[in-house]
């Protein structure tokens, strides 16, 4: 049906809702429209034009008049309930507010800024980063990479910004306000009751009230406002016993940075630096290095803020940093040092400094130097995993040109980071996720790169919506060994990794299943797909079956001792989870990576129940997979196997899975 057959003569002039979904006639859309499928969470992926337009709509209902809130006679109030308010839409905000949203919890999404991405969106462009220990971060941060590894093999910021809008706007329990900032909170003893956010481009004012609140604003504002406890800056040695904690003065922290994009033309480029832009010289970049020939991104190191407020003299650290940003491309352009930039020009200069640290909220555990380096093997409630060295930076950043601008500690192994450190030890509903979770800074410097932030986005989501489910505080959950194993367990579920923890999931059927297949690469075995452990450590083959594509038939199949109903299949594939795969400019780094589908996972392959009399039933048809968590949803059925039949790869000579789980009931059910 389109818009013009339901009109009539009363509803000839649209009003606003009505113009807003006319488009209803499209029963399924997708922003990025390069495949059949994309979203791993199900084989649903498609959401209505409707369906999102209305949950859009209630952000700005027609019945809020003006003159609600004394202070502000202009503004509209409007009246928001939900069982989750994350405030921040960074990687850690996304990732906790799909969580949650995914397993069934009412979410709003607050985001300061028009895009979501936080300091990997367009507007600062610094690439996610994460574990340097052979096996990527795995969950809902590796479906938003691959997304993009598929859909924007032009490696475009915006189009990265896109992706996350449209992962967010898929989720139907998502409320997404952007433009929006939090300023006030409203408390009852030691609990938030609700929340207001403003957003002056609509004139609204938003009022949230929620059972529980997660912080992964960066900056903490959210449990700023609520009084929650919390450090800034950097600790002395003696307090923490930590080895790395004077590298600075007590209170000073790692800055800000601002970012450029650079292309090389056809014809000489002039550029001429303006009155305010820093005069250097090579002494001034003795320890900052660029590059002779290539000039599309840079510099990291560009960093000021350390010795600043970094929240309130942002301002004034937008104009140094600009002054920086605009000084090197003069030396760039105009000392005569790099001939080859005759042809280059400044593409993108970032507006928004990129903050590495602020308020870290406190919470029952502070994750320190000793557990990163051993002690987090004393963990029972590790629900992420760290893997950046401890890097700490120079307070005065660019300002200290005597020093390296940064100082990478290793240690021998990643980390598990524990859900203690992922909830306010004060604000009894509060929890956090990203830079700012319980860590002494020296603990800060390993876990504040973005992709680490995801996972704890993920975990901190995950364990929201239990608490909310079970009406239980952060506190009481991990007091609780057997609501800790449930919080672990549905992480793993979901595609988490955690190290030292496994499938234990009593509802998966896969585990009493006896394995088959039609043959294994050396070193791999059918039966690894039943091994509870959906990675390996490099070198390691023991969490996956490998197969060569090149012999036909290919099969794996699952086979029990007494007849089963089955209603959801769910296969973890081998994405290659060694090397990276993120956004970034770098053309190094885009070199190293595969842009488009993993080759070592499938691409087309059925999924089979073998039935009692011993006839087939197909369960699932795929075409063009790329994503490593596919579950696939069915009406119940009885069977005695199930055969997963591989179809073609995705360009790799072998292809692998690294597990198979079979459930009663469709998730969520």
């Amino acid at each position: 049906m389109n818009e013009k057959s339901r009109e009539t003569p009363e509803t000839h002039n649209l009003d606003r809702r009505k113009f807003l979904t006319g488009a209803a006639a499209f029963t399924g859309y997708s922003l990025l429209v390069k495949a059949p499928q994309s979203l791993a969470a199900n084989d649903d992926p498609f959401i209505s034009r409707e369906s999102a337009g209305l949950r859009i709509d209630e952000l700005a209902p027609d019945d809020v008049k003006p003159g609600a809130a004394p202070s502000d006679p202009n503004m509209r109030v409007v009246e928001l309930q939900s069982d989750l308010l994350v405030a921040g839409g960074g990687l850690a905000g996304v990732c906790a507010a799909i969580s949650a949203a995914r397993l069934g919890s009412r979410v709003v999404l607050v985001q300061d800024r028009s895009r979501l991405g936080g300091n990997s969106s367009s507007e600062v462009k610094m690439h996610p980063r994460g574990s340097r220990f052979g096996f990527r971060e795995g969950g809902l941060i590796e479906e938003l990479c691959l997304e993009n590894a598929y859909h924007n093999e032009q490696y475009s910021w915006e189009m990265w910004d896109l992706m996350l809008y449209d992962k967010v706007i898929r989720e139907p329990n998502i409320k997404l306000i952007l433009d929006t900032s939090l300023y006030r909170v409203e408390k009852d003893g030691d609990r938030i009751q609700s929340v207001w956010a403003r957003c002056d481009k609509s004139e609204h004012l938003y009022h949230v009230r929620s059972q529980f609140y997660i912080d992964a604003t960066g900056d903490s504002r959210l449990g700023y406002e609520a009084g929650a406890e919390f450090r800034l800056g950097r600790e002395s040695s003696k307090e923490f016993g930590e080895s790395l904690a004077d590298y600075d003065p007590p209170g000073t922290t790692q800055g800000s940075s601002i970012l450029f994009t650079a292309r090389e033309h056809d014809r000489h480029m002039v550029y001429e630096a303006p009155t305010w832009a820093r005069e250097l010289t090579a002494e001034d970049l003795k320890h900052r290095s660029i590059d002779e020939h290539d000039w599309h991104y840079g510099y990291w190191w560009i960093e000021l803020g350390g010795v600043y407020d970094t929240i309130r003299d942002n301002e004034r650290l937008r104009f140094e940093l600009l002054a920086i940003v605009l000084g090197v491309w003069d030396h760039i352009k105009n000392s005569g040092l790099f001939p080859d930039s005759a042809n280059w020009a400044l593409e993108t200069v970032g507006m928004i400094p990129g903050k590495r640290e602020s308020r870290r909220l406190m919470g029952d555990t502070v994750l320190t130097q000793h557990d990163i380096e051993g002690k987090w093997k004393q963990f029972s409630d590790g629900v992420a995993f760290g893997g950046w060295s401890m890097d700490d930076h120079p307070a005065l950043g660019f300002d200290a040109p005597d020093r390296e601008p940064f100082t990478p500690t290793q240690y021998p192994e990643p980390y598990s980071i524990p859900f203690g450190s992922l909830y306010s030890k004060n604000i009894n509903n509060l929890l956090m996720a990203g830079r700012n979770i319980s860590a002494t800074h020296v603990g800060f410097t390993s876990i504040r790169v973005m992709l680490t932030c995801a996972v704890m986005g993920q975990a901190a989501g995950t364990a929201a919506h239990l608490c909310s489910a079970e009406s239980v505080s952060p506190r009481k959950l991990r007091a609780d060994p057997k609501r800790v194993q449930a919080l672990q367990q549905q992480l793993l579920r979901d595609g988490a990794l955690i190290l030292d923890q496994k499938n234990r999931d009593k509802a998966d059927l896969a585990r009493r299943a006896k394995v088959s297949a039609s043959s294994s690469t050396p070193n791999t075995s059918p039966n690894n797909v039943l091994s509870g452990r959906a990675y390996d450590k490099p070198g390691e083959f023991k969490n996956k079956w490998v197969v060569s594509v090149e012999e036909k038939p290919v099969w794996i199949e699952l086979a029990w001792s007494k007849p089963v109903v089955i209603g959801e299949i769910q296969i973890t594939h081998d994405t290659g989870l060694h090397r990276d795969v993120t956004m970034t400019s770098l053309k190094w780094l885009q070199k190293e990576m595969v842009s488009g589908p993993q080759p070592e996972s499938i691409r087309d392959y059925r999924i089979v129940g073998i039935l009692e009399d011993g006839s087939e039933k197909l369960l699932a048809d795929v075409f063009y997979n790329y994503q490593r968590l596919r579950r696939h949803s069915f009406d119940p059925v009885k069977v005695k196997s199930v055969r997963i039949q591989v179809d073609q790869g995705n360009g790799g000579s072998e292809v692998g899975i690294y597990e198979i789980r079979a459930y009663a009931l469709r998730k969520n059910s």
